[in-house]
């Protein structure tokens, strides 16, 4: 049995080699784009550096790898930040080897941004010594400063930004910052804002002025009507004591209320159905009214009745009874129909023709 040997494909070997070729560039890439990204975050120097050590009473936001600046440009970065046993702060940095400190050198905490971030800002006392400070050297306490305290100077200008909108808050607290931590190159940025304050408090002059003097007309109404107002008050206080001890009364009241909205409910629920008829008869009778005829009728009826009424007033003036005369008697009426009846299929209207008159010793009363 012979043996063949496979050979591969020359096209795939090449497709490989390509494949691997730019997985080796692209590791490369992402490899040193990294690198770089980690060397600028973390602040890292490759050059030759020199650690100094500084002693603060307070490094509070100051953490490792913050900058160490002279004059604005970064010379390095702070290392290491730790308590010692009297409560102060020991800062450890480095510092570029060809940057020379003196023993007059100061350290200074400053703002780098309005989030909070700080920086070492390391400068020259025009009377300190002049001699060099060794590697490895820490400056005293009494040659650096810590960082301004933000809520005591915010707190001194707070009627100030009550009045201002929060953009221009914003330029004029990070412009404080700089100018008390001593960069006096915005010192006329600062004065521009604040004249511009200034001058809008000034053109609301007229608006303050007339809200003051209002404000003391009301405060004078109610200083010429004290005794009105503390007799209001007292008979308010009555009210509120007399509602209180009656609260048993009043929640008695609110269930009967709450009752006598049902029944009222029902009631109109009864009535409804009568009612709404009896609006639609008075709207026939509304009718049978306008005509001539009936309002004829009408005026006749209305002249007559103070007649009826007062002799009907008569008949009760002797006492709790009527006192009538009969004087004559006879009868009106009106048959009903009867079906099945021939003749009366309809109703039948009678009068007696024929009237009984009393006579004798009342009669006279009748004529």
């Amino acid at each position: 049995m012979s043996k063949r040997r496979r050979k591969l494909d020359p096209r795939l070997d090449r497709k490989t080699a390509g494949a691997l070729a730019r997985l080796l560039v692209f590791l490369v890439v992402t490899g040193t784009l990294t690198a770089v990204l980690a060397v600028v975050i973390g602040n890292a120097t490759f050059s030759e550096t020199k650690k100094y050590h500084a002693i603060f009473a307070d490094v509070t936001s100051l953490v490792e790898g913050d900058d160490v600046r002279i004059a604005g440009v970064r010379v390095g970065n702070v290392e290491h930040v730790q308590v010692e046993s009297d409560s102060t702060a020991r800062v450890t940095f480095a510092v570029d080897s060809s940057v020379t400190l003196t023993q007059g050198t100061l350290a200074t905490l400053r703002y780098r941004n309005m989030i909070g971030q700080r920086y070492l800002s390391l400068s020259e006392d025009a009377e300190g010594s002049t001699l060099a400070l060794e590697p490895g050297k820490t400056i005293p306490m009494s040659r650096t400063q810590p960082a301004l305290d933000l809520t005591v100077l915010f707190a001194g200008f707070k009627p100030l930004f009550a009045a201002m909108s929060p953009e221009d808050t914003n330029k004029l607290t990070y412009e404080l910052i700089q100018v008390f931590q001593g960069e006096s190159g915005t010192v006329e940025s600062l004065l521009t804002h604040t004249a511009s304050l200034t001058t809008t408090l000034a053109d609301r002059d007229e608006l303050i002025g007339s809200v003051i003097t209002n404000l003391t007309t009301v405060l004078k109404s109610f200083n010429d009507r004290d005794t009105e107002l503390s007799s209001m008050i007292s008979t308010l206080q009555q009210l509120i004591t007399g509602l209180k001890d009656d609260r048993g009364v009043l929640t008695g009241s609110l269930d009967d209320i709450a009752s006598l909205t049902t029944d009222t409910a029902g009631l109109l629920e009864d009535i409804g159905p009568p009612l709404t008829a009896d609006i639609a008869h008075l709207r026939d009778l509304t009718d049978e009214i306008g005509t001539k005829q009936a309002r004829r009728a009408l005026d006749k009826t209305i002249k007559i009745l103070p007649i009826k009424i007062d002799r009907l007033g008569r008949t009760g003036q002797y006492g709790s009874f009527f006192n009538f005369y009969v004087c004559d008697i006879g009868v009106d009426g009106k048959l009903p129909s009867l079906k099945n009846v021939p003749g009366w299929e309809s109703p039948r209207t009678f009068e007696t023709s024929t009237r009984l008159r009393v006579t004798g010793e009342g009669a006279q009363r009748c004529q």
